[in-house]
């Protein structure tokens, strides 16, 4: 009989590794490589030759053919089945990440209790909590009244039994995916091989049955997922709540999401009886909006299929420093060095012996490039000390030549900013024909250096008067 071999697995990424050492080759960490054993773990083959089988042929079939839409359970929060694409997949797997305290477990309890009150069956699975705690949640979010089942269970084996045991249920909670173990596997809980285990035993019940699963995940210090990647490849989508622990406020964005659109958020309010659909999030991140203040831009930005104005803060000054600092949170500093530079070569603008802060308002974050004209006009209002126009919005992406490139669904971002009573918008010259309902006025520069000039014209102007 041959003596069982043991493995050491990275908990951060997943290489398998033949002997343990104190740096994972494959990620960088330090202190993550854990001896497991091979038999149903990682890169394990068959026990014995008796549990090979002969396979059997599948039918095969062709790309065309009818579609049917996906059958969905809504659960009428607004927010949380616009994220998912319009509510929750029967038999499809849901991984939802974020930072500790940060409220999946208040979003998921009150998806729950709304759910239940619909008429869904609902099992919600803690291995973090207690049933009172649970409970002593539920009444806080005074939805303690709904009919939604609990336990406090962390074996696998145990779950499914429970669940095949009565009704199927429409949508079980599991809280959270890395306390599940399985007894397939030999490792501890929160390990590679069991994460993965369980997971795949959750999926395949989903799958089987149709019953929605939803799974929430620890996240690391970067902000991802904990655990190993495949995790997020295995379900059909993958959630992220964010947030910053001053506002009160929290984003649930889409990653992933095999049956709707992803880069989608959700906008939620925290408050003491729990999260509250913001059907207007661009109210929400100016709503304390100083239109007087130089150094202050509004960006007209898109989130999946939302529009989103939020204010984009710079504050350029004097450094003492021989290297001044450049500070940013919210935005790619990648960009945010390559707008210096585009200012500093094409525009005449000098930055060389000044430090640059620049801060999204409210804790928002922004990934996409057409930021760059409302991140120069920012900086530039600030080292003139001049304030922009109160009623404008600025969208557009900026070349390293300092021109102004064009962006994808201008139309719609000209909608939201007329809805909120902006007047005008600097957007790029080429950006396709707009809607002639649009009453809102729009500047459209061909280079960086006529925004400049704008801005510098109006400050003359103003000396003059």
């Amino acid at each position: 009989m041959a003596r069982a071999r043991t493995q050491f697995i990275c908990q951060n990424c997943g290489a398998v590794h033949q002997r343990w050492a104190g740096k994972c080759d494959a990620c960088g960490e330090w202190n993550t490589l854990v001896e497991e054993g091979t038999a149903g773990g990682i890169g394990s083959g068959p026990q014995t030759l008796k549990s090979a089988r002969k396979g059997r042929a599948v039918a095969l079939t062709s790309l065309s053919g009818d579609i049917e839409d996906a059958p969905r359970i809504i659960s009428g929060i607004g927010e949380l089945d616009r994220v998912t694409g319009g509510g929750f997949v029967r038999g499809s797997a849901l991984l939802v990440g974020g930072d500790p305290g940060i409220g999946k477990s208040t979003l998921l309890t009150q998806a729950a209790a709304a759910l239940a009150r619909r008429g869904h069956r609902v099992v919600y699975v803690s291995g973090e909590e207690a049933v009172a705690q649970i409970r002593l949640r539920a009444q806080r979010l005074t939805v303690a009244d709904s009919t939604v089942e609990l336990a406090a269970e962390t074996n696998v084996e145990d779950i499914l039994a429970t669940l095949a045991d009565g009704k199927r249920p429409d949508m079980v909670i599991l809280d959270s995916i890395q306390t599940l173990w399985t007894d397939l596997a030999e490792s501890a809980p929160g390990t590679v091989t069991q994460v993965r285990a369980s997971a795949q035993a959750m999926i395949r019940y989903a799958k089987s049955t149709g019953a929605a699963i939803v799974l929430v995940g620890h996240v690391t210090k970067e902000g991802q997922i904990a655990g190993p990647r495949v995790v997020e490849h295995m379900v059909d989508a993958v959630l992220y709540f964010e947030g910053e622990g001053g506002h009160h406020y929290r984003i649930l964005r889409t990653i992933k999401n095999r049956f709707g659109p992803t880069d989608e958020i959700g906008v939620f309010e925290m408050s003491d009886k729990g999260l509250r659909d913001v059907a207007n999030p661009s109210e929400l991140f100016l709503g304390e909006r100083s239109g007087k203040a130089p150094g202050a831009a509004v960006f007209a930005g898109m989130e999946g299929t939302r529009p989103v104005l939020v204010e984009i803060q710079a504050l350029v000054a004097p450094s003492p420093l021989g290297t001044p600092r450049r500070s940013l949170v919210g935005w790619d500093s990648a960009r945010l060095s390559m707008v210096l530079a585009v200012l500093e070569a094409h525009c005449g603008v000098r930055f060389a012996t000044h430090d640059v802060y620049l801060n999204v308002a409210g804790g928002y974050r922004i990934s996409e490039p057409a930021a760059d004209l409302a991140v120069a006009a920012a900086l530039v209002s600030s080292l003139t000390g001049l304030a922009l126009p109160a009623d404008c919005v600025y969208f557009g992406e900026i070349s390293l030549s300092g021109a102004i490139r064009p962006v994808a669904h201008a139309a719609q971002r000209l909608k939201e900013a007329e809805k909120l009573g902006f007047r005008q918008a600097v957007m790029p010259a080429s950006s396709g024909e707009l809607p002639t309902a649009l009453t809102i006025g729009s500047t459209q520069p061909e280079h960086l250096a006529d925004l400049v000039a704008r801005i510098a014209g109006s400050k003359r102007r103003r000396d003059d008067d």
